[in-house]
């Protein structure tokens, strides 16, 4: 083995090797992270595309007088002059203060 680290050659390649493998600005190290921020930016890129899709189906409800008055009756409780609107809570849903007895 010792006979082998004499060899001028040998030398070389082991610099070398480590240079490019720990070292240089193209490392081994430096490939993985760039590879995990890509994972990541790809996760991100699915995410908002999911959002993007969402939001294009709820501007195509929205774009109907019927989903316009969908979303008034249902978020902002508003209701046509002759109607009468009656808000049901279930005990489950609503929020209880307790008191010290």
């Amino acid at each position: 083995m010792l006979k082998y680290l004499k060899n001028i050659f040998v030398i070389v390649f082991i610099v070398f090797a480590v240079w490019m493998l720990f070292i240089d600005s193209n490392s081994l190290l430096i490939h993985n992270e760039l590879n995990n921020d890509i994972s990541d930016l790809e996760d991100e890129k699915a995410y908002y595309r999911n959002e993007i899709e969402k939001d294009k189906k709820a501007i195509k409800e929205l774009s109907t007088d019927e989903g316009v008055e969908k979303l008034a009756r249902e978020k902002y409780y508003m209701k046509k002059d002759d109607e009468d609107i009656y808000i049901i809570e279930y005990e489950d849903s609503l929020k209880l203060e307790k008191t010290d007895e």
